[in-house]
This record gives C-alpha cells, sequence and structure tokens, in this order.
C-alpha cells in the first residue's frame, strides 16, 4: 500500500495536510491563519468566576475568553494546595458510599466525580492555575481547559501529574511493552514527573527515546522558569503548527513520500524532519509542477464530497448525514445494491461498506460529539455482532477517543467521537441568509398565504389607504394568478388599494410590505 502526505501550503491564509492511500483520500487536516488555535497550549491562568451549580471555574487565560474548567479536570496536587489530602479526600466519599450503597457516584446532581472534593474547596477567585486548552469554543462556549497537561514529543509524552512511566494502549504486543518499559525505567527519568510512550515508538532504539526524553525535560526547563517569572493571565508554551504537528503525530516508517508545494513550508519540514527524524528526511519532496497540487492528485473532487449530505458507496448504496448542535444522524440506504443470496445477506454487505465508509467520513469532516448510526436492519444476531465489531476495527486509526455501544432494539449503533476542535463543516460553511440553515425555503404557495395575512393585517387599520408588496417573482406570480379574487375582496373591504412588485434578486421567502395613509405617511402595522 502506497501511502503519501500531500501539504497544501502555497496560499498564506489556508493550510491543507491530506493523507493519501493507494491514491484513497484518507484523512485531511486544515488550519486557517484567521482562526486562533489554542488546542494543546498551556497558560498561566486566573480563576474569575466559580459555579458550583455545575462544579466549574471560568479562567481567565489571557486571550479575551473566558475558560471552562470543570472539576473532573483538576488534578490532585491543587487538593494539596487548597489544604485538602488527596488519600483522604478518596477515603471519606468511599465511606460515604458504604454508609449509603443507593447514593452511587457524584454529588451535586450528577455533575461531580466520585472522590473529588467540591470546586469552591479548590479555588477561590484570583488563584492562579496553570491549564492546557484540550477542546476549542464551540459557538458561544469558551474553550474547554484542563489541570492535566501533557506534552508531546515525537515518541514519549510528558505529563507531569502522571508520576510514572506508561505504554500507549495501542501498543498491544506484551513483550514489546515490556521492552519500552525497562528502557523508560533504565533512563531514570527525573522524580515526579510522567511519560508516556507514544504509538510511534514501539520498535524505537534505546537512543531515539533517550532524545526524546532529552528534549521534554529541555522544553519542561523552559515552562517552569516562565511559569516562576511570569504574572497570570499568560502563554507559557505554544503547540507547534500544523505542519509540524501532523508530521510529528502521523508520519512513521510506512510513509512513502512527503510532498509540500509551499517553500517556506519545505524549509520548516526538512529542518524538523533532519533534527527530530532523520530517517524520514528522504521521504520530503518539494513541489514544483505546474497543476495545484491537490488538483494532480484529483483530491478536489474528494474534498468537495466531502460538503456533500448524500455519500456514495463504491458497492453500491449511499450513506446520508445531518449534523445538528449536539448530534450526529447517519442513515444507511441500500439504493439498488443487491445480492443473489438472500434480503439479509445484501443488508450485511452494505452495513458492512457502509461501517468503513462512516468511519472514514467522520475522520476527514472531523465529526464529534454523540454519533447515531442507523444501519439496514438485520435479524441475526450473529450479523449484528459482526458488524459492531468491523466498526470498531474501522475507527481504530482515529486519534480522536471513540466508544461505540451494542446495536440497540431499533436497529441503531450509537457512539461518541471526542470533540477537539470545530468540525470542517463549520470551519468552511456560515449559516445560509435564505434558509437560516434548515436547508429548505418556504414555497410561493406558503409565501402567498403569509402574504394574505398580513394583507388582513393591514385591511383592518382604518388609516391605510395603499399597500405595497416587494416579494419574490415566483411569489407575486402565484398572488396575481391564484389569489387575484382575494386580493379584490380585500381591496373593497379595506378601501385600499394593494400593489404587487415582483422582485428577481431576492431570497424565496422575501416579504416586504410598505402602508401609507391619505397623505402618504408611513403606517406601522401590529406585530
Amino acid at each position: 500500500m502506497k501511502k503519501e502526505m500531500l501539504i497544501n501550503a502555497s496560499q498564506s491564509e489556508e493550510v491543507r495536510i491530506a493523507i493519501i492511500e493507494d491514491g484513497r483520500l484518507e484523512e485531511l487536516y486544515t488550519e486557517r491563519a484567521s482562526q486562533d488555535n489554542y488546542v494543546g497550549n498551556i497558560y498561566k491562568g486566573r480563576v474569575v468566576n466559580l459555579e458550583p451549580g455545575i462544579q466549574a471555574a471560568f479562567v481567565d487565560f489571557g486571550v479575551g475568553r473566558n475558560g471552562f474548567l470543570h472539576v473532573s479536570d483538576v488534578e490532585p496536587r491543587y487538593y494539596r494546595l487548597a489544604g485538602l489530602d488527596p488519600d483522604e479526600v478518596i477515603r471519606q466519599e468511599q465511606q460515604r458510599e458504604r454508609r449509603n450503597p443507593r447514593r452511587r457516584g457524584p454529588d451535586f446532581g450528577g455533575l461531580r466525580p466520585r472522590n473529588k472534593p467540591p470546586i469552591q474547596e479548590l479555588f477561590h477567585r484570583g488563584d492562579e492555575v496553570l491549564v492546557q486548552v484540550i477542546k476549542e469554543g464551540i459557538g458561544n462556549k469558551g474553550p474547554t481547559l484542563s489541570t492535566y497537561i501533557s506534552i508531546p514529543g515525537r515518541y514519549l509524552v510528558l505529563m507531569p501529574a502522571l508520576g510514572r512511566v506508561g505504554v500507549s494502549r495501542k501498543i498491544e504486543d506484551e513483550a514489546e511493552r515490556r521492552r519500552l518499559k525497562e528502557i523508560l525505567y533504565e533512563l531514570k527519568p527525573p522524580k515526579g514527573l510522567g511519560f508516556i510512550v507514544r504509538t510511534a515508538g514501539a520498535g524505537r532504539s534505546r537512543r531515539e527515546l533517550s532524545r526524546d526524553l532529552a528534549y521534554l525535560l529541555r522544553l519542561w526547563k523552559v515552562i517552569v522558569r516562565r511559569i516562576r517569572q511570569i504574572e497570570a493571565p499568560v502563554d507559557i508554551y505554544e503547540e507547534s503548527d500544523i505542519i509540524i504537528r501532523t508530521i510529528r503525530d502521523i508520519v512513521t516508517s510506512d510513509m512513502d513520500s512527503i510532498i509540500v508545494d509551499g517553500e517556506p513550508a519545505y524549509l520548516r519540514a526538512k529542518e524538523f524532519l533532519k533534527l527530530v527524524m532523520p530517517r524520514q528526511a528522504n521521504c520530503l519532496h518539494f513541489y514544483q509542477g505546474k497543476d495545484p497540487l491537490f488538483h494532480k492528485h484529483k483530491l478536489e473532487e474528494e474534498i468537495a464530497l466531502i460538503h456533500r449530505r448524500q455519500v456514495p458507496l463504491r458497492e453500491g448504496g449511499s450513506i446520508v448525514i445531518d449534523q445538528t448542535e449536539a448530534l450526529v444522524a447517519i442513515d444507511v440506504n441500500s439504493g439498488s445494491f443487491r445480492t443473489d443470496d438472500s434480503a439479509e445477506e445484501t443488508a450485511f454487505r452494505v452495513n458492512l461498506a457502509a461501517a468503513k465508509e462512516i468511519a472514514r467520513q467522520i475522520r476527514l469532516r472531523d465529526l464529534g460529539g454523540v454519533i447515531v448510526n442507523d444501519f439496514i436492519d438485520m435479524r441475526r444476531e450473529k450479523n449484528r455482532r459482526a458488524l459492531e465489531n468491523a466498526l470498531r476495527d474501522f475507527m481504530k486509526r482515529d486519534r480522536a477517543r471513540t466508544k461505540i455501544l451494542r446495536t440497540s432494539p431499533f436497529g441503531l449503533i450509537e457512539m461518541t467521537r471526542q470533540r477537539v476542535r470545530t468540525n470542517l463543516k463549520k470551519t468552511t460553511f456560515f449559516e445560509c441568509p435564505c434558509c437560516s440553515g434548515r436547508g429548505s425555503v418556504k414555497t410561493a404557495e406558503s409565501m402567498a398565504l403569509d402574504v394574505v395575512r398580513m394583507l388582513m393585517l393591514a385591511a383592518q387599520q382604518p388609516n391605510c389607504r395603499t399597500a405595497v408588496l416587494r416579494v419574490h417573482e415566483s411569489v407575486a406570480s402565484y398572488l396575481n394568478n391564484q389569489k387575484r379574487k382575494t386580493l379584490s375582496d380585500l381591496e373593497a373591504e379595506g378601501t385600499m388599494s394593494i400593489e404587487i412588485r415582483a422582485r428577481e434578486n431576492v431570497f424565496p421567502e422575501h416579504l416586504e410590505i410598505e402602508c401609507r395613509d391619505d397623505k402618504g405617511n408611513l403606517l406601522r402595522l401590529p406585530t
């Protein structure tokens, strides 16, 4: 399988990175200069407000919007700063549960996790706190913060609050896990700091891990020095730009080539690869072709398909993706796909193809939150379990955390996916001013009925002598042809004249009414 990374950085306003496998787009990352990207950044902030009702603190971290820090994201070090013993907090919570077994879990209406003291016992207004942005703000919500700091290197992640060494759960080989742990113990990381071996660390030598460890320790010393010297609110550490970040996190030995079409981006990537990943430095190439890079590899067509509601499946059938504010609904349709065996076999094969495409579309569109998949109904329990396992396997390559439930009695597979950044649709599009994001507009008949209701209201005004209507041409045509008698009756009843003016360059629901008295004064209709 040929695997390539294409970096489109020819325009300064936007950088796009595509991962293609055998010519097929599998992952897409975009970042625009006009958008603030805070995820991964570390700040020294100040608590400006506490909300015991939702067990959260709002933190000013110097970007103009306060961040949201929930009590579940407060690490135990802050218990000690508040004069609390973490072990004692856990012990007291366990005692309360033993005394009242029915009172399971959280206090505060389920908003405070077990073993966590109330937020108002941990912080007060004006307290300084070291936080990291773990999720971009969505809509009116500010960014989500955590005090569990993590700083990624190439093969390791530094986690100061962890206090021990570990290995990524995605590395499943037990012998390799033991080898990596032994190497970390031999390197003797400073006491109190935690390190996790990333998936990319599998198969790496002691020297490579040692070099990454030394880099992270140097970086942490700089961060600690800034924390001590600078007053809050202030930024302490900023995550690398999208090019360096993506190369660091994704490029492995199976990457055949990295192609960049912008010279400054190429030089930046070249410097990073030589310093951190010298083995992959030869994979980097500067694109000098006349055709745009993404057009050359026919990716623009694939990207356009990402924005469509309906996505066709290669084997036949399709999936339909609808997004709401808090939920994504995905429907699977068999279309004209049929097998000679049975309806059950047809449904199973379409569902398997759909599961693979659903996993791909979720990654490409960066969908997050609750996702409900409505697969074609299958009667056999064996097929249902096989579909669930297939979907889990297809989602394994996704770097965002996911949780997939078993098939519900209605044939739905519900899942959640970690939402970190605003998804691609909201980044690329804004709400349509014509339909207000509904995706549909009223028919000419419906608009004509609305017009008649407005005219009936105008006819009740004793001083109204003229009513001028400005509507879309299709609505004007319907009124003049289908509602002529109704308009004549309204003119007679209200002793007013009605004039309809058709407009071409307005959206279908445009309705403007202007009423005047016999002296030409403008009248305001009651709302």
